[in-house]
């Protein structure tokens, strides 16, 4: 048997092997391509870019002009050119980040009518897009705008002519990445089209104010919020932290009449409306910190002011010098002083002064790994007060964000699903009731809803709306929640972020195995195919890992998912690559027949192998499954044993998972909840303890009473039920808790408060006498390692450490916690967090909680560092 073992564990490791050396080099195209590092701020972007190929026909390429910039595109550069139409940078309009919390960098033509005439990705950072799914794919998605005008409402998803709706194709298992792109486009089209006049301007009625004729200073102004900050940081930008912001601007409305006077004075408010035409509007803006510029310093006579904008709805305002007027003084009593300074004039009559608007600062955010500079733009809203206009504000109706839509567009199969999630959580809910139905020889009360379930999640879930979650979307929210969490881009596969709840609330309620076991695609796939097999007559070759080959195996998920973590700390590109250890993608998303022949020969050995072992994926491959394994190691519900299941080796025969070791305990990690030991638990006939006392009373003629919750017959009285239990049980452990159970000497007999402050203490301070004395060493090492780490996050708050150091240090402080505690305080709760309930705890208990409970301590200061603007990214 142990000859099976090694022969079952040479055959995974040769596998995997073939998977990395045979499968074909990505197709990388433009993941993460090399930009020219000046293309931000080069005026002939066309000389560096393929401008030709996203228009063409074009023999000339004008330099960049207008502001967002665009480039025109001619049909010769003759002194007799035609204008053909225009050549956009997206990034030079728009930053919309993608999946991997950057923008897609494309390159867009469109022609004098509006319509798009070519679209080529120069770059992303996509990892979803780098195996599996080819750059043809996304090549072939920008395809399906040609020939669509701007002016046309383009989504994601089926066409909805009732609507006006034109609908294209999503890329499958790339949705959040093709809505972002989806942005892109449009955002970039309309950006320019409204410059060149291909969409005609928006109409807003003109302001009507209430003037009172009162004189504010310059701090009522500010608590008003007719005057607002605009406030950008050095590291906002990429630029080392330092004491001065990297600019600061305040700006403000001069329309209304005693807002425009209580700033400039009333004489020099007259004079300022006196040179106004009728529908122009004027704003001030003051620079009163910082070295950059706001007008900036290559702005020449007859230029534009290209590092600020007004935006209104979807119009975009900028300035020119003729547009522009100096600003002498500011007469509001506390006005601060300034170094820079402007009014400006909005001479467009679709700008209100009614409605609310932003001022956008426009910059470029340098990459400080790769020195690489990007769009940025920082914005501030603005709106004047309801007592300050006629009738107050206006309403306005903000068109719906994207993943709105998507929700709305697909709202019956997501209400659908989400009732599915509900459905499957409240029968495994009554899972105690199902199994009292049932016996070991007849399942099906529990089974019928086990087998439906797999076959929905399988059929509709996994190859309908292929909603298989991965451990990719678990490292990408890793990294949003330390770097950038955006909530619409993940609200965009409204499948997926609804999976997600349901495995986050379930894992803390019942563990991984509800998931695992009844509700993952590939899962219910492996388990389908074993049943099938089993039914067809291929029960006599189906076995089992010997036991201790599978107690040896099952922790190579772990490995897989920590050396995933890992490496993506490092490269996410890399570590998606080594995610093609789940055959997910292959399975779902992509299709066998689309991929190279090892990935299909990758999933087919997985099937072939689930005909003779249950779930071998699940059990010792599987990082997701890992990665949901240890915080089920806390989870609150578990399920039942009784005392005479440490000497009753009947559902340890049983057990698919081989999740209940010789003691019969459960471990809740590998337990993939199949119920067969729950049915067994109140089986009369099946559980021998159950068994022998009906055989007994039977045959002494007492009353067969109903099973109580504890597993045993309710006593006859004045029986008791210890007289149900076998001398050797009695003798045995306690199989209802993984381990040994505890009580840590200073929590006994405590009042609440101290037992909250020996909870917090408990959590935050892992050394103990014990361990003081049994690892001196360790102790002292880890007391200056805990040191260095809090030098770290102070470092990181004072802006001298990056995200990434800090990630690393605080990695390793949580390793040597492991061993502190291990040393010392060996124990963890089982159960919810508010009751005693302590046991022992082993290598991978304690793993699971210092792991578990410092992500969530450093989540809390990464949010809190970032929302105080002291981190660097």
């Amino acid at each position: 048997m142990s000859a099976f073992g090694q022969r079952f564990a040479f055959f995974w490791a040769a596998l995997l092997l073939v998977l990395a050396l045979a499968a074909p080099r990505a197709h990388a195209g433009a993941y993460e391509a090399e930009l020219p590092a000046n293309l931000a701020t080069t005026p002939d972007m066309c000389s560096l870019l393929p401008c030709g190929e996203v228009f063409p026909g074009a023999k000339h390429f004008s330099e960049r002009k207008g502001q967002p910039p665009y480039v025109e595109a001619y049909d010769s550069d003759g002194a007799d050119k035609k204008l053909l139409g225009y050549v956009m940078l997206s990034t030079d309009i728009t930053d919309t980040p993608a999946y991997s919390g950057k923008p897609v960098v494309t390159l867009i033509g469109m022609d004098k009518e509006g319509h798009f005439v070519g679209i080529q990705v120069l770059k992303h950072s996509e990892p979803i897009l780098l195996l599996g799914i080819p750059e043809s794919a996304l090549i072939n998605f920008n395809n399906q705008y040609l020939g669509k005008s701007v002016t046309d409402t383009i989504e994601v998803g089926p066409s909805r002519p009732d609507e006006n709706v034109i609908g294209v194709d999503a890329i499958s298992g790339a949705t959040v990445t093709v809505v972002a792109q989806n942005q892109v486009v449009m955002a970039s089209g309309a950006a320019v089209a409204r410059q060149t006049g291909i969409i005609a301007p928006t109409v807003r009625e003109p302001a009507r104010f209430i003037a009172g004729g009162q004189n504010y200073d310059w701090a009522q102004l500010v608590q008003m919020g007719v005057v607002k900050q605009l406030l950008v940081k050095p590291e906002q930008v990429g630029l080392p932290r330092g004491p001065e912001p990297f600019i600061e601007l305040w700006y403000g409305d001069l329309n209304h009449p005693d807002v425009g006077t209580s700033l400039l004075g009333k004489h020099n408010y007259e004079r300022l409306h006196a040179s106004l035409k009728e529908g122009e509007n004027a704003l001030f803006v003051i620079k009163t910190a910082g070295q950059e510029s706001f007008k900036g310093s290559g702005f020449v006579r007859g230029g534009i002011y290209d590092r600020v904008q007004v935006k209104q709805g979807a119009d975009s305002f900028t300035f020119r010098d003729l547009d522009s007027l100096n600003l002498y003084g500011l007469e509001a009593q506390g006005a601060p002083r300034y170094t820079e300074s402007a009014i400006f004039i909005i001479r467009s009559h679709s700008f209100s002064a009614a409605y609310p608007w932003k001022f956008a600062f426009l910059g470029n955010r340098v990459d400080r790994a790769t020195g690489q500079r990007s769009f940025a733009m920082f914005e501030s809203k603005y709106w004047l007060p309801a007592a300050l206009l006629e009738g107050g504000r206006p309403k306005v109706e903000e068109p719906a964000a994207p993943w709105v839509r998507i929700w709305k567009s697909q709202a019956l199969p997501i209400s659908l699903f989400a009732l599915l999630l509900v459905a499957v959580t409240v029968v495994y809910a009554l899972r105690e009731k199902l199994t009292r139905l049932s016996t070991h020889k007849n399942k099906w009360p529990v089974n019928g809803f086990k087998y439906t379930f797999w076959a929905i999640s399988i059929f509709w879930i996994g190859f309908g709306y292929m909603a298989q979650p991965s451990i990719t979307q678990v490292l990408t929210w890793f990294h949003s929640l330390l770097f950038q969490w955006t909530w619409s881009l993940f609200l965009s596969d409204p499948f997926i972020f609804l999976f997600w709840i349901f495995i986050i609330v379930t894992v803390f309620l019942f563990g991984r195995g509800l998931f695992c076991g009844w509700m993952c695609p590939f899962g219910s796939l492996q388990e389908g195919i074993y049943k099938i097999a089993k039914a067809v007559g291929l029960k006599r070759f189906q076995t089992a890992l010997p036991q201790k080959w599978h107690d040896r195996l099952k922790w190579v998920k772990y490995a897989v998912f920590f050396g995933l973590l890992a490496v993506s700390m490092f490269s996410m590109g890399l570590a998606e690559k080594l995610a093609e250890v789940e055959p997910f993608k292959t399975t779902f998303l992509v299709g066998v027949m689309n991929r190279a022949w090892p990935y299909g020969l990758f999933v087919a050995a997985i099937l072939g192998v689930s005909i003779f072992i249950e779930r071998p994926y699940c059990k010792y491959i599987c990082p997701l499954g890992a990665s949901l394994a240890m915080p089920s190691t806390f989870r609150w519900f578990g399920l039942k044993r009784k005392q005479d299941c440490n000497s009753c080796k009947a559902c340890a025969v049983g057990c698919g998972a081989q999740a209940i070791d010789a003691d019969g305990r459960i471990d809740h990690r590998e337990c993939l909840h199949c119920l067969d030991c729950m049915i067994l638990y109140t089986d009369t006939k099946g559980c021998p303890p159950l068994a022998m006392e009906r055989k007994r009373r039977e045959r002494d003629g007492l009353e067969i009473t109903p099973i109580g919750k504890n597993g045993y017959f309710i006593p006859i009285h004045p029986a008791k039920v210890e007289d149900q239990i076998s001398p050797k049980a009695k003798k045995g452990v306690d199989p209802r808790m993984p381990t040994d159970r505890t009580l840590p000497a200073h929590k006994e007999d405590v009042g609440l408060l101290q037992w909250l402050w020996l909870e917090l203490r408990d959590h935050l301070w892992p050394w103990s006498r014990e361990g003081w004395h049994s690892q001196k060493t360790l102790q002292i090492a880890g007391l200056a390692l805990a040191i260095a780490a809090t030098i770290a996050w102070v470092q990181a708050a004072l802006g001298h450490l990056s995200s990434g150091a800090i990630i690393g240090w605080w990695f390793g402080w949580s390793v040597y916690e492991v061993l502190i505690r291990l040393s010392g305080r060996r124990y963890v709760k089982d159960g919810p967090w508010w009751r005693d309930q302590y046991r022992i705890a082993g290598a991978m208990d304690m793993m699971s909680y210092v792991g578990f409970k410092n992500l969530m301590i450093g989540a809390a200061l990464f949010l809190m560092l970032k929302t105080l603007g002291w981190l660097i990214a």
